[in-house]
């Protein structure tokens, strides 16, 4: 089976959403309409990623992935839970910790109409980060920050979305993307941990989903009452 082959099994078109109530259902679809992809450009991009991955993870530590099924599900299996649920308006998304760019650049790519920060603060991977985003021309809305998440909230730099996994744990993360996503968007990936929680932030989404191997898989999302925002 080709990369691609593997990368279509594991898409799921359209993106899965949250439910939305009636009366908020005219604005759902006026901003689904708005950040519609075309699958095959995305396709195309998550192939032409995975494909530096392969090539560039001979030559440094860029993920334990050895085999094609690993690498796409390492690199897209949360990415099309996440995609279509955060930032539903647009807007800015940061994922720290993005390592070979899983999920948010596969959160990019599945969303063109959002601004992505990757925030990455080892020098070859942010090297490598950027190499994918010149070849695959998402130079003008997907950036590299080559720092680390708390860096960027003593620089006072808030978003739509914070995205993260395996970064920090499930608590730990949840505080710092607190501090990220003041109004929006906190996106906890669990496996085994429990569900965090913190004061002021109530669950919005939740999603269920499992591995190839069957392994189960838990997505998030926490937000927070515009009248309940931290201070950053």
């Amino acid at each position: 089976m080709s990369l691609r082959d593997v990368v279509a099994a594991q898409l799921i078109w359209p993106l899965p959403a949250s439910e939305v109530p009636e009366s908020e259902r005219a604005v759902e679809d006026l901003a689904a309409a708005a950040h519609a992809v075309d699958p095959a450009e995305a396709m195309s991009q998550l192939v032409g990623w995975l494909e530096l991955v392969r090539t560039w993870n001979r030559k440094i530590d860029l993920t334990a992935a050895r085999t094609d099924e690993d690498l796409v599900e390492l690199g897209i299996l949360d990415a099309v839970q996440i995609a279509g649920r955060v930032a539903r308006d647009g807007g800015g998304v940061v994922d720290v910790g993005s390592g070979f760019g899983a999920p948010g650049l596969a959160v990019a790519i599945l969303r063109p109409d959002l601004e992505v920060k990757l925030v990455e603060p080892l020098q070859k991977r942010a090297a490598f980060l950027r190499t994918v985003l010149g070849t695959l021309d998402l130079l003008a809305r997907v950036e590299v920050l080559e720092t680390h998440g708390e860096q960027l909230v003593d620089a006072g730099m808030t978003f739509d979305a914070a995205i993260s996994r395996a970064t920090l744990a499930p608590t730990a993360w949840l505080a710092l993307g607190d501090r990220l996503a003041p109004a929006g968007d906190v996106v906890v990936l669990l496996a085994r941990d429990p569900e965090p929680s913190i004061e002021g932030r109530r669950l919005v989404w939740r999603a269920e989903y499992a591995t190839r191997g069957g392994a189960p898989r838990v997505a998030i999302g926490l937000r927070r009452d515009v009248t309940d925002a931290v201070e950053v």
